[in-house]
């Protein structure tokens, strides 16, 4: 049995939710429709912002992991961290990851800000994710929230956490890119 580590924030937890509802327990679900042989394991802590999954990463690579989703970087956003800074933090934790399990694949998640965002942050900050991705040859989702965020009936009342439904497209989203992995794998 092979592992997929889901390493995120409130997004990938599946805030508001129950954890059946959250993106990565819908990939579970696919993963054995399909008859794949893996175990999913959601490591999103809501709030969670780069430097703090930075800190927690070690633990959670003491034990198997054969492909790693990251999806952080939203909270870096929100709170307008410097995408040098946010770009840095991805970085480590890919070079950890890639030192701890040399073989397992990386999906790295893409995130986006609004561009009602003044300056050149929204641009910096969603650039930073596919240069990422590009350098480091990994899986990209180039916008996880793609078709959910902004949109009322598929959040929360809060307008900022997916619903049922909107969990269901970072599933899609999520399935794309791991599918062709998997595919890669036989």
């Amino acid at each position: 049995m092979k592992t997929i580590l889901f390493f995120g924030d409130s997004l990938t937890a599946g805030y508001g939710l129950p954890t059946a509802q959250a993106y990565p327990s819908l990939i579970q679900q696919k993963l054995q429709d399909e008859g794949h042989d893996y175990t999913v394991i959601n490591a999103g802590i809501s709030g969670d912002t780069t430097a703090s999954g930075l800190y927690r990463l070690d633990k959670w690579l003491s034990g198997p992991v054969d492909i790693f989703v990251l999806a952080l970087g939203a909270n870096d956003g929100l709170r307008g961290i410097p995408a040098r800074e946010t770009s840095q933090n991805l970085q480590q934790i890919i070079d950890k990851v890639k030192h701890k399990h040399p073989e397992a694949q990386i999906i790295l998640s893409g995130m986006e800000i609004p561009d009602i965002v003044p300056g050149r942050y929204a641009a910096e900050f969603r650039a930073l994710f596919r240069e990422l991705a590009i350098r480091n040859n990994v899986s990209f989702v180039p916008f996880l929230l793609e078709g959910v965020a902004g949109m009322r009936h598929l959040n929360l009342p809060d307008g900022v956490h997916p619903n049922a439904e909107g969990q269901k497209l970072l599933a899609r989203h999520t399935w794309a890119v791991l599918e062709d992995l998997l595919k890669k794998e036989l």
